[in-house]
């Protein structure tokens, strides 16, 4: 019986491109750059499986095709709002993902965005490299203490958890949390959590606030004018979740006005572009989505996606369908 022949659109760890290439007809995409919708559109007619990544948007014209023979697009990564799930459903395909094996390195950015933020590591660096730095003194890029203060989390699934027992177990911050339904008390017991109603009665109490919540059309500028204004005028915004949750335009104005304290960015609308209204805000850390980006990590997502096409094409429900 042939092999089921499946698309990787991007590079991925050697160890994961290695069993898929024994376990499937793989083809890779050695370029390692991301595909035009053109493309897109034709591996769903050409392919059995397509195996998407975040910088692969797979929109509602990509589905604009009489008869895929593409029947699952077994997604490298958590978040899936790249790609149009209605037109996957249009189509009957099958979407999975690639859960909890990217939260502890995800959280560990998180935390890292935080404490930079807080401490002005990244104008200090810059600051070092620029040949500026004319020695220690009192005054010198004094930051904001991080221990003992309050992090609020928006969505509090297993990457936002994890961020929570890394700052109240790790540092002795304060959690509270906001998420779409009720959290379970155990779960919230664990850190010592509360939580909001709402995004506006999180937004004031907190010294920090920790993006975790799902991307897409639902939560787009979900951090908008508003919710800025809400926060206090030394407090700091991190997010590792997904760039269209922020109104960029709204963030450096407040960056730039400094009616907040600075931000902390793993992620971007529009990514790899960058809007130019942040380059220069100082009080602005930027990451080029590490999130995920261990070898542990990368390979632990691989196969995940490997275990989830196996169950597939054997006729198994993938225990990480979305769809």
């Amino acid at each position: 019986m042939a092999k089921p022949k499946v698309l990787v659109t991007r590079r991925w760890p050697a160890a994961v491109e290695a069993q898929l290439s024994e376990a499937f007809d793989a083809v890779l995409n050695t370029d390692d750059k991301p595909l035009s919708e053109a493309e897109l559109r034709d591996a769903l007619t050409s392919y059995d499986a397509v195996l998407p990544t975040v910088t692969d948007k797979i929109s509602a014209k990509s589905f604009d095709i009489a008869k895929p023979q593409a029947r699952i697009l077994a997604n490298y990564g958590v978040g899936y709002s790249h790609i149009d799930m209605p037109g996957a459903a249009g189509h009957g395909m099958t979407v999975t993902n690639t859960p909890d094996v990217l939260s502890e390195c995800t959280a560990d950015i998180a935390m890292t965005l935080l404490l930079m933020v807080a401490r002005r590591a990244g104008e200090g660096e810059r600051e070092v490299r620029a040949g500026r730095w004319t020695g220690w003194r009192p005054t010198h890029l004094v930051g904001t203490k991080v221990s003992g203060k309050t992090l609020g989390i928006v969505g509090f699934g297993r990457i936002g958890q994890e961020m929570a027992r890394r700052a109240h177990h790790g540092f002795g911050m304060k959690i509270v949390v906001q998420n779409r339904s009720r959290v379970s008390p155990d779960i919230l017991a664990r850190c010592n959590a509360t939580q909001a109603d709402s995004l506006e009665e999180l937004m004031p109490q907190c010294d920090f606030v920790s993006l975790h919540c799902p991307g897409g059309a639902a939560n787009r500028h979900l951090i908008n004018t508003r919710m800025l204004n809400l926060m206090k005028p030394d407090a700091f915004l991190i997010n590792t979740a997904r760039g269209e949750i922020i109104d960029e335009l709204a963030l450096s104005r407040a960056l730039w006005f400094e009616t907040i304290g600075g931000a902390g960015l793993d992620v971007f609308d529009g990514e790899p572009r960058i809007n130019p209204d942040l380059m220069d805000c100082d009080n602005l850390v930027m990451l080029p989505h590490l999130g995920s980006a261990t070898r542990e990590a990368r390979e632990a997502m691989g196969f995940r996606v490997l275990d989830n096409l196996t169950d597939f094409f054997a006729g198994r429900e993938p225990r990480d369908r979305v769809m």
